[in-house]
């Protein structure tokens, strides 16, 4: 009789998809954060009024940007909250309720930007 001292839940349990997309969500996040503050921050001559900002916002390049920056800045920070809060045992119901609070949350404030982003 042999016992088994680790448990291999295989890929589709072990969180591994969750990891890989929270280091590739943030080095894209640093990327786009790195041209966001150049652009908005270090460079006072490509505006900061209204007026330059609704300029940039007619033009599909800096609109998919945005989107970029709203969706993966969303999955990153939520997906890091899901995961401290998966590392403490809780009841079943407990765990589901909390799971649902953050789908909700996230899918209400990616369309709060869609819909912010693409008004324009």
């Amino acid at each position: 009789m042999t016992t088994k001292i680790f448990k291999f839940e295989g890929a589709r349990n072990s969180g591994a998809k969750s990891w890989y997309m929270q280091r590739i969500t943030g080095i894209i996040l640093v990327i786009v954060l790195i041209g966001h503050y150049i652009l908005m921050h270090a460079t006072p001559d490509t505006g900061h009024t209204y007026r330059a900002v609704m300029e940039r916002l007619h033009q599909p390049v800096w609109k998919v940007i945005d989107l970029t920056f709203v969706t993966l800045g969303l999955w990153h920070g939520l997906n890091g909250l899901w995961s401290v809060i998966r590392d403490y045992e809780m009841r079943a119901w407990l765990t589901i309720f909390i799971y649902t609070i953050i789908v909700i949350a996230a899918v209400v404030f990616w369309f709060l930007g869609l819909n912010t982003i693409l008004s324009f």
